[in-house]
């Protein structure tokens, strides 16, 4: 499951994000055709291996608590005076077979399989997302019963885990908000066991419990989904204001009454405007979709232009980027830029906004350019930040 085609096809498409999303959770069960795993244990073991992974970013937690980096690992100082936390296999094992969960947040930033996967859902979704790993050995719980501020989509990957999910009991809690949700009682609304393959959605605010019960050892990949509240909105809203000369100017503190009164009336329509606009929700996603850097990569050792070769790998690294044609121009709006091109370079975008890795000779082919017009074009994009060499002849 690397492709926003394949998200969509899992968790139901249009119909999912139209009744389901941030409405209620729902459980997707493996159909057993499951591409490749994003993650295996071999992955994982190489990953702490090979990376220094300082807590939080790598830590082992149980009941709810962290456990000190001290009880797993050890202090090591290189002759720089730089230091980092070694892990200890054996102590290591000992703590996760002692009830402890192993978490590495952000795990898409440092293998290239999870990363692929989170780009396309974040190309379904239309927001960023951050992936983090999870392994739990036992029935204890590692975190406790407790809700995430952000949507998650799970992807069981080995093994069991068993979730047993509450419900809110505050509606839309948010990271900055004016009280926390009361803990839930009772019974849960669902009692369920992910096997590999199966995908759980939960919106935030929803309360859950997890434990590899299941007498088996159990990874899974969370990919939580950045939220975009009416908070964040009326941010954008605040800054599209900014052109009027009424919000720029000083509040009147000092004024009287009826100046004071006169301001308030000025801004309130000003304010009133631009939410009558029918457009404006329209505008805001295509404004946080286009200005989002992606996931912008360096395109070693080409330090300038792409290389005119047939077998040059490109990709976009801005999986929210859009674009738009007239009669004359086709623009591609991402990464913070827009990007004009004549119409004939259209079918080489759309090709290149899917996503996927693709040659030069494949973009050339696609849209009837040659081979050293699509370089000219991928190198318009990779000074913007916009796309990247992901490989090559050479």
């Amino acid at each position: 499951m690397t492709d926003s085609s394949s998200w969509a096809a899992r968790l139901g498409g249009e119909t999912f994000l139209a009744q389901s999303c941030f409405r209620a959770h729902k459980v997707i069960r493996s159909t057993g055709n499951m591409s490749a795993s994003p993650l295996s244990w071999e992955d994982l073991n190489e990953i702490i291996a090979t990376h220094r992974l300082e807590p939080p970013r790598m830590r082992l937690s149980r009941a709810g608590e962290a456990v000190p980096a001290t009880a797993y690992s050890l202090l090591r100082t290189n002759r720089r005076g730089t230091s980092w936390y070694q892990p200890e296999p054996a102590e290591f094992h000992a703590r996760l077979a002692e009830g402890a969960s192993l978490v590495i947040d952000a795990i898409d930033q440092i293998h290239a399989p999870i990363r692929d996967s989170a780009e396309e859902l974040e190309r379904f979704f239309r927001t960023p997302v951050q992936v983090n790993a999870y392994a739990s050995w036992t029935a204890e719980e590692g975190f406790g019963t407790h809700w995430d501020d952000h949507d998650v989509v799970v992807l069981q990957l080995d093994g069991a885990k068993r979730w047993r999910i509450y419900g809110p009991t505050r509606q839309a809690p948010a990271w900055r908000d004016v009280e926390a949700p009361q803990a839930p009682t009772g019974e849960p609304l669902a009692d369920i066991v992910l096997t590999p393959g199966d995908v759980l959605y939960l919106p935030r605010g929803w309360w859950h419990a997890v434990t590899a019960d299941q007498g088996t050892a159990s990874l899974h990949l969370t990919f939580g989904l950045a939220t975009l509240t009416g908070a964040e909105f009326l941010g954008w809203a605040v800054d599209e204001l900014r052109a009027s000369n009424t919000v720029r100017q000083d509040v009147p503190r000092h004024g009287d009454q009826d100046e004071r009164a006169t301001y308030l009336e000025a801004v309130r329509k000003d304010v009133l405007a631009l939410l009558d606009e029918p457009d404006v929700l329209d505008r805001w996603a295509r404004s946080i979709d286009s200005t989002h850097p992606g996931r912008p990569r360096l395109s070693l050792p080409h330090l300038g232009a792409v290389p005119a070769e047939p077998r040059t790998t490109v990709k976009l690294t801005a999986p929210r980027a859009h674009l738009d044609q007239d009669d004359q121009v086709v623009t591609l709006a991402g990464a913070g830029k827009e990007f004009a091109f004549a119409l004939a370079v259209a079918p080489l975008l759309h090709l290149l906004a899917e996503g996927r890795p693709v040659t030069l000779a494949a973009l050339a082919q696609h849209s009837g350019l040659t081979v050293d017009q699509a370089a000219e074009v991928l190198t318009a994009l990779v000074a913007g930040q916009a796309a990247a060499v992901v490989g090559s002849s050479r």
